[in-house]
């Protein structure tokens, strides 16, 4: 299926042999999205910052193919769309998988996947004497189950939370390693009883998403967003998981008190349609819509433009949007509660305390009165501090060679 030529590489002790890594995941997007960005910035450490690793990267696409580049290789297998909106695919051969990490043979498989693929990672790893381990990007019990209380009942939910629960332990308990991205939701899959867990952090990429150069004015002309007006900014799919319409209904609020705030969205996703309610209920003329964009040079000219970055999120593992904002210099506003609010670099006094449009609309007035450049200042300094990708990803590259060596031993 690929023609491919493999070179063989000789092992070492595991902690300082170069590694190839080869990351396995059917949640990438063409039109990016937070596990796109987190693999494509290996490549590129791989490319610029590592010594002798390679990478190996196995994504669904809408046909089969592999790209080679100096280091590293994509193979794209063909799967059905999940979505003409998001680009998601499902990735169902299982088979063409297991040959390519046959002919791979890499030195650890990372997999980003509770499902399928997760548990065909895990059995191509043990029958070819390979550390495999998972990252839990996405507290999917949480985000899927909370909100079906009205379908299956307060009895039902608890039920189907239960056997999640049972189900996440089962599975995460079979990797080497699972990574999350924050102590918080560690500690919660520790309570579920998942024991192998692993905080790393994600970072941010600070050669793009800096305050500078300053285009904010330009930008927001481009917009025809009134100079006397604040604008508030979201990036993200437009989903209930996502609680975009609570920020839809939080901006209702503001509107009906004064036309202060001008609100940008961008992203796509099943509640554009509340998008659209919105934007006519407003004549258009507040609420600016940009569905896709995918060049990360122009979504940190956005960032830039905006007073505040709001995110109603409170289901976030991580909230890598929230980091990129504040490396620009841009403060963030949203509802307490969530993993992201470990990775807010300035103080959180003026954040909503429920979850609930009229709490968020206050969140946002209050924190609009604040000097809010002096915040973002501080803020991207910060950011760039601790979260550039080498920094972290150096970190992560350790843990890998840590678990290859400790497999190796066992």
């Amino acid at each position: 299926m690929f023609n491919v030529r493999v070179l063989r590489r000789p092992q070492g002790d595991g902690y300082s042999a170069a590694l190839k890594i080869c990351d396995l995941t059917q949640f990438y997007s063409p039109l990016s999205g937070g596990v796109k960005r987190y693999v494509h910035e290996k490549i590129v450490y791989i490319d610029k910052h590592s010594t002798g690793d390679e990478h190996v990267l196995i994504i669904p696409g809408p046909k089969t193919e592999v790209t080679t580049n100096a280091r590293s290789r994509i193979y794209s297998i063909h799967s059905p769309l999940l979505s003409r909106t998001s680009r998601y695919r499902a990735l169902l051969n299982l088979r063409a998988i297991e040959e390519i990490l046959e002919r791979e043979r890499p030195d650890i498989i990372e997999s980003s996947d509770p499902y399928q693929v997760g548990w065909k990672a895990i059995a191509i790893g043990s029958s070819l004497k390979i550390p495999v381990v998972g990252f839990y990007h996405s507290h999917f019990p949480e985000a899927y189950l909370r909100g079906s209380t009205k379908f299956l009942g307060r009895r039902g939910t608890h039920q189907a939370m239960k056997l999640t629960r049972a189900y996440v332990r089962k599975l995460y308990n079979r990797f080497q390693v699972t990574l999350v991205p924050s102590e918080k939701l560690a500690g919660v899959l520790f309570e579920w009883g998942v024991r192998n867990v692993r905080t790393v952090r994600l970072g941010v990429n600070t050669n793009i998403f800096k305050p500078t150069p300053d285009d904010a004015k330009a930008t927001r002309a481009s917009l025809g967003i009134a100079l006397q007006q604040k604008l508030l900014l979201y990036v993200g799919r437009l989903a209930r998981e996502k609680n975009t319409q609570t920020l839809f209904r939080a901006f209702e609020f503001l509107q009906g008190r004064s036309r202060e705030f001008h609100l940008l969205i961008i992203g796509d996703g099943p509640q554009r349609k509340e998008l659209r309610q919105l934007q006519s209920r407003t004549c258009g003329k507040d609420v600016s819509w940009i569905q896709y964009c995918t060049d990360s040079a122009d979504l940190a000219r956005y960032y830039r433009a905006a007073d505040l970055f709001v995110h109603p999120g409170v289901q976030e593992t991580f909230g890598l949007v929230a980091l990129e904002s504040q490396a620009c210099g841009t403060p963030v506003v949203g509802i307490c509660g969530s993993c992201m609010d470990q990775i807010i670099c300035h103080d959180q006094e003026s954040w909503a305390r429920a979850n609930s449009a009229e709490a968020l609309a206050d969140a946002i007035e209050g924190a609009s009165t604040k000097k809010l450049p002096a915040l973002g200042e501080a803020a991207a300094r910060v950011t760039q501090n601790l979260y550039s990708w080498p920094r972290v990803l150096k970190e992560l590259f350790c843990i890998y060679r840590e678990t290859c060596a400790n497999y190796r031993r066992s």
